[in-house]
């Protein structure tokens, strides 16, 4: 299937490892051209340097703490700078807060507020301009299961999640107008090195294959997902065979969502 992305401009942040780092590849590997960003420098720029040379594609990098507004400007000041426009964002960042609702002080809770829900909000408002001068865009959030269904011991998490789909559904009205589609892609249980951390901090007295186990255990599938498996879909909605789809919340999770 031609998707039609070859030349197109695409933003990706939190693209330096995990699901991002997949999705960056994905769409390069369809032609596009990448911008991506994250708050490490050395693996960004070793995940820049592989994209390239693994599919030829031209790859901007810049590190970038998207919590920050004057960082977010500059990387797509960059990016407008080098290409001219953008055709496609995939917000991208973003990282589990776990904790209940005892455990969280204010500070974890705008944390995680910020580094997902309000990085959307930014690189939103950088990009749309551009979109709708062409009459054309995509935008793709990627968020979570838990903002659908609520994870115990990830209050601010799930919570965020949330607001995130609901972020994403307003906004997807107010620019179909403009061609400008917006969704939400959300996953489940993926292997992401931000699990190594989540399980130093709530299952210390676990192994880490056991730490994981007690999440496979409720996967009707019977597995944890794959970052590529998340940027099938991602890659898809940011093309042209996505063209009547806009507003959705699409899970990828293995079966995970307990819902209708």
């Amino acid at each position: 299937m031609e998707l039609g992305l070859e030349g197109k401009i695409a933003v990706v942040t939190g693209a330096s490892k995990g699901i991002g780092k997949a999705i960056a590849m994905g769409l390069a590997g369809e032609g596009a051209k990448l911008a991506i960003c994250a708050r490490g420098e050395d693996e960004l720029k070793a995940t820049a340097k592989e994209i390239e040379s693994k599919t030829g594609v031209e790859v901007l990098w810049k590190a970038t703490d998207v919590t920050k507004p004057e960082d977010v400007k500059e990387f797509f000041k960059s990016v407008v700078e080098r290409f001219g426009k953008v055709d496609i964002l995939v917000n991208s960042a973003g990282r589990a807060q776990p904790g209940t609702f005892d455990e969280l002080n204010d500070e974890d809770w705008m944390n995680d507020i910020k580094v997902k829900l309000f990085s959307m909000i930014r690189c939103s408002r950088e990009t749309i301009p551009y979109m709708k001068k062409q009459r054309w865009g995509r935008i793709i959030n990627v968020n979570a299961i838990i903002g659908r269904q609520s994870l115990p011991g990830f209050m601010a998490t799930t919570t965020n999640r949330g607001s995130c789909l609901a972020f994403t559904k307003a906004l997807s009205d107010e620019l179909a107008r403009y061609n400008i589609l917006v969704n939400s892609v959300n996953i489940g249980f993926v292997k992401t090195p931000q699990w190594i951390n989540i399980h130093k901090k709530r299952g210390a007295l676990l192994t880490f294959d056991q730490f994981m186990q007690k999440f496979t255990d409720h996967i009707p599938l019977g597995r944890w997902g794959e970052p590529e498996e998340v940027a099938n879909l991602v890659v898809f909605l940011a093309s042209e065979r996505s063209s009547y789809i806009t507003g959705a919340s699409i899970d990828v999770g293995g079966g995970v969502g307990r819902y209708i």
